[in-house]
């Protein structure tokens, strides 16, 4: 199947938001998505390997900035409707 790489890739890091947390060590979310864009993900530095053990990874401060605004630019409501 072909498609748009770019979107898909910013879609899941977008996602990565709705299951994230922050605490004193950074941004950590869950890594049950598509292996091949964590991967892409990864090799962009948004995130820590996901072929680690851990059932969650480790979003960069830029990856975790970029995976906030990019759901909210998706997925937040009009302002009329909040």
């Amino acid at each position: 199947m072909q498609y748009d790489q770019e979107k898909v890739d910013a879609m899941i890091l977008a996602l990565l938001y709705l299951t994230s947390s922050t605490d004193q060590f950074g941004t950590r979310a869950w890594k049950g998505l598509n292996s091949e864009v964590l991967d892409r993900l990864y090799r962009q530095g948004y995130i820590s390997d996901p072929q680690s053990k851990s059932p969650t990874l480790l979003l960069s401060p830029e990856g975790a900035a970029r995976s906030q605004k990019l759901f909210w630019e998706t997925f937040g409501l009009p302002e009329e409707e909040k």
